[in-house]
């Protein structure tokens, strides 16, 4: 994979990618400055409505950075993972990576109608999703990147795809490094964006297998036994799967680069989590242990791979369409 250009190359690069755009408007290019002229005020209405949410619900910006990930893992950022069903559609919200997990739909809805009351018709809900991603990285504590701009709204979803393409939290390292290789991103990429759970909760039901019948009829050797004491006070054997866990028990909703201590001290919550340090031999191991001695570098290499993830196959140019209501394709 080839990484992004260097800051000292981004605004040449920018450039060209405008001059793309001008030339050869059915193939053009993500940009910086897509919205400069026509819709100038984006960014800032979309992190005026996050701070808004933020105010009841200290959730959400782990939950929209989830919805970016899970749309671009499943045929690009193209704001498939918004579209609600239809007669013609099967939506992503219902596979199973996604149904009663993701969150943060009416805010994503909030943004769009500011959106359109100031520039309608203007603004993707794919872009709206990479917006409202680095904002509510910014907004916790984290880095800020400059989010490159031009993608259209995909006609269609693909729940299947959904299914198999995004990765879950029992995958191991083997299986992520596919899922990413997949769609460009590289091992690097992986332990980076992983990252993200710094931040946020999960469901009992996707770590609770490692708690009692991992292995031999009893739990995962690789959580440390204070944790697991913790866990299995909140998640019971048989009990309510739908309790909430911070995935990082100590700073759960600052982005940090404690995720990596935790990896560190066997306190991974996800399995996918913990394998990243616990997998004998992987090529990870080296990548947790230098982002968790070094806050910035982690915190530049997630600004990098979050544009990484952006650049998968988006629509541009007269491809899909802006929807006017991110929930459903125009005129259905």
């Amino acid at each position: 994979m080839v990484r992004s250009p260097a800051p000292s190359s981004v605004t040449a690069v920018t450039a060209f990618a405008v001059l793309l755009f001008l030339l050869h408007p059915s193939n053009a290019q993500l940009s910086a400055n897509f919205y400069a002229t026509t819709c100038p005020n984006t960014s800032s209405i979309v992190q005026t409505v996050i701070q808004q949410a933020l105010q009841s619900d200290p959730r959400i910006t782990a939950s929209l950075l989830r919805l970016h990930f899970h749309d671009c893992f499943v045929n690009g950022c193209d704001g498939s993972l918004l579209l609600d069903n239809s007669a013609t559609i099967k939506s992503e919200k219902d596979a199973a990576p996604n149904t009663n997990s993701t969150r943060g739909f009416d805010v994503v809805d909030n943004i769009k109608t500011a959106i359109e009351s100031s520039c309608p018709g203007i603004v993707s809900c794919a872009d709206i999703l990479a917006l409202g991603a680095q904002a509510s990285v910014s907004l916790s504590g984290g880095p800020s990147w400059t989010v490159l701009l031009g993608r259209r709204d995909s006609l269609t979803a693909n729940q299947a795809g959904a299914n198999t393409s995004i990765p879950s939290p029992i995958d191991t390292v083997a299986n992520l490094t596919s899922k990413f290789s997949a769609v460009g991103l590289d091992t690097t990429d992986l332990v980076t964006l992983s990252g993200a759970h710094t931040f946020g909760r999960a469901q009992c039901r996707t770590f609770s297998l490692r708690l009692y019948n991992f292995t031999n009829g009893g739990p995962d050797s690789t959580i440390s036994p204070s944790y697991l004491t913790t866990l299995r006070q909140l998640c019971p054997q048989n009990g309510d799967g739908t309790v909430l866990a911070n995935l990082d028990p100590a700073t759960p909703n600052t982005f940090d680069n404690n995720y990596y201590a935790n990896l560190q001290n066997n306190q991974g919550l996800l399995l996918s989590d913990q394998e990243l340090f616990s997998t004998t031999g992987a090529a990870t191991i080296s990548i947790v242990n230098s982002f968790s001695g070094n806050q910035s570098a982690f915190f530049q290499s997630f600004a990098q791979s979050m544009i990484n993830m952006g650049n998968i196959s988006p629509l541009t140019g007269s491809n899909g369409q802006i929807r006017s209501n991110c929930r459903k394709v125009n005129g259905s």
